[in-house]
C-alpha cells in the first residue's frame, strides 16, 4: 500500500508511504536502533530541564557536542548509526523551539505546544529518520545505515529519488517507510468551471454543483457496535497495575487498533476520491477555511469527528497543488449570514435547526449550505454564474475585523 501526503514543512515535497516486509534480524536491528535514539531523546529532555533551571541555553549545537562526547565514551551508543541520532536532535530542537516561541508569545495554555517529554519504553512507537547519506535503494530493497536491509512492497513507483525516509511502526506492529520526494505538477485539461465548497456536519461537503456534494459516509457509526464489543473485552480483561496483560487482553487490544486503522483508511480513501473528482472537473476552487477543532467540545463532536472534515480538506488542498489548480481559502466568518445574490447580511446568526436561507433584502430563498457555497465563490472573486447561472449583484458587505481571502 502506498499513500501520498503533502508535507507541512515544504509545499514542494510530498511523502510516499509503503509497507515493509521486515525479517526477524532486521526487526531486532531496528528496535535496537530505536532504543539508542529513545535514550538519546530522554537525555536531551534531562539536559534541557537542567539548562532551563540554571538559566543556560540548550540548542541543537550544544546537544550535538553532547552526542559526540557520548558516542566517544559509550560503546553501546556508538554501535548505532549517527544519522538517525543526529536527526532526532534536530527534531528535539524544533519541538523545544516551538514550545519556547509559544511561551514568549503569551499564548493560552490550550494553544501552546508542550515542551518535549520523556519517551517511555512501552508507549512510544519506534520512529527513525534517515537523510540521503543514511539510506539507499538498490534492487527494490531499502538499505539503511547500520547494515539494515528491508524489503519494500512497491505498490507503485517513486516519481523521483527521495531526499529522506522515515521508518516507523504503527499500532498494529506493521512497519512502514515514508519517503520524501520533490513534487511535480501534473497538469490536467482546463474545464473553465469554478466551484464553491462549504463544510458541514449533515453533509461533509456541500458545493455549488449537486454532482460533487460529499454525503456523510458514517464510517465510524457503521463500525460502532464492533468497536464497543472489543472495548468491552478490553475492559473485562484489563490487567491490574504492574501486571502484564493476558493473551486475551492483547488480542482485544489488537482488534481495537485494527478497527480504528480501518476506519481511518476508509475516511482517507473517501476524501481522496472525492477531492480527485472535484479537482479534475474544475479549474478554480473556493474552499471554506474551516477549522473543525472547536466542534470537539460541542454536542456534534462525535458526528463531526466521523465526518473527518480536516482530513478531507487536506486531501483537497494537496490534490489541487498536485494538479496546479487555483485554490482560494475563504475565511468562514459570516458565510451563513450573507446572501450570495445581493450580499445582504442578516442581523442575527441563523440557528443550526434552520436549514433554509431566506434573504429579506432581495427575497432569494435557497438551502442554507448551498447559499454558503455560493458565498465562497463571491468572496473569492470568482464568477458564481459558472455554477448556478446567476451573477451576484454586488460583493457581500464585510465588517472591518473580518479577514480577507488567503490564496494558495
Amino acid at each position: 500500500m502506498a499513500t501520498r501526503e503533502q508535507t507541512s514543512e515544504d509545499a514542494g515535497h510530498a511523502r510516499y508511504t509503503y509497507r515493509l516486509r521486515v525479517s526477524s534480524t532486521a526487526r531486532a536491528a531496528l528496535e535496537a536502533e530505536w532504543a539508542r535514539c529513545r535514550w538519546l531523546w530522554n537525555e536531551c529532555v534531562a539536559r534541557s530541564k537542567k539548562a532551563h533551571a540554571e538559566g543556560e541555553k540548550c540548542g541543537p549545537a550544544r546537544l550535538d557536542k553532547i552526542l559526540t562526547q557520548a558516542r566517544a565514551s559509550t560503546g553501546w551508543l556508538c554501535k548505532g548509526s549517527s544519522v538517525p541520532q543526529q536527526q532526532l536532535i534536530r527534531d528535539f530542537g524544533k519541538s523545544r523551539a516551538k514550545a519556547l516561541m509559544d511561551i514568549k508569545a503569551g499564548l493560552p495554555m490550550r494553544q501552546r505546544a508542550g515542551m518535549p517529554k520523556y519517551k517511555r519504553k512501552h508507549q512510544a512507537g519506534p520512529t527513525l529518520n534517515y537523510t540521503r547519506r543514511g539510506f539507499r535503494l538498490k534492487e527494490g530493497r531499502l538499505y539503511l545505515a547500520g547494515s539494515i536491509v528491508l524489503s519494500v512492497v512497491w505498490s507503485r513507483g517513486l516519481p523521483k529519488l527521495p531526499s529522506s525516509v522515515r521508518v516507523y511502526r504503527d499500532s498494529l506492529g506493521h512497519w512502514y517507510a515514508s519517503f520524501v520526494v520533490a513534487t511535480t505538477t501534473e497538469a490536467l485539461p482546463a474545464t473553465g468551471r469554478d466551484i464553491g465548497i462549504d463544510w458541514g456536519v449533515k453533509e461533509t461537503a456541500t458545493t455549488t454543483s449537486d454532482d460533487h456534494d460529499l454525503p456523510h459516509a458514517q464510517h465510524g457509526k457503521n463500525a460502532a457496535q464492533r468497536l464497543a464489543r472489543y472495548q468491552r473485552m478490553m475492559a473485562r480483561r484489563r490487567p491490574k497495575r504492574g501486571q502484564a496483560g493476558s493473551k486475551g487482553y492483547r488480542e482485544a487490544k489488537r482488534q481495537t487498533a485494527k478497527l480504528h486503522k480501518k476506519i481511518a483508511r476508509l475516511r482517507q480513501d473517501s476524501g481522496r476520491k472525492w477531492a480527485k473528482k472535484v479537482v479534475r472537473d474544475h479549474d478554480r476552487l473556493a474552499v471554506e477555511d474551516f477549522r473543525p477543532k472547536f466542534l470537539a467540545k460541542s454536542a456534534m463532536a462525535r458526528k463531526a469527528s466521523d465526518a473527518a472534515i480536516g482530513a478531507t480538506k487536506r486531501a483537497l488542498v494537496e490534490m489541487a497543488r498536485k494538479h496546479g489548480r487555483e485554490l482560494h481559502l475563504v475565511h468562514p466568518a459570516h458565510t451563513t449570514m450573507d446572501c450570495a445574490q445581493c450580499g445582504a447580511r442578516t442581523k442575527h446568526a441563523l440557528p443550526l435547526s434552520e436549514r433554509t436561507y431566506a434573504c429579506t433584502a432581495c427575497g432569494a430563498v435557497s438551502p442554507r449550505d448551498k447559499n454558503s457555497a455560493r458565498v465562497m465563490l463571491v468572496r473569492a472573486g470568482l464568477n458564481p454564474a459558472g455554477a448556478d447561472r446567476v451573477r451576484a449583484v454586488r460583493p457581500p458587505a464585510r465588517s472591518r475585523r473580518e479577514p480577507g481571502i488567503s490564496c494558495l
